[in-house]
């Protein structure tokens, strides 16, 4: 199981990931990889909550 540490930057690295394929596909006009950023940035921000539930109950 991960520490809440390593969930919350996991998650913040998913959020960084999913944002830049976000602007990426608008720029590029890609549809896909627009949705594709914004999928990813929603799962690091569901990663990053997990870590921090973890967090306060000690796990």
């Amino acid at each position: 199981m991960k520490s809440s540490t390593q969930d919350k930057v996991e998650g913040n690295i998913h959020k960084v990931k999913g944002e830049v394929k976000k602007i990426a596909g608008k720029i590029s006009k890609n549809r896909g990889l627009e949705t594709e950023g914004k999928i990813e940035k929603g799962a690091g921000k569901v990663q990053e909550n997990i870590g921090k539930i973890k967090k306060v109950f000690g796990k």
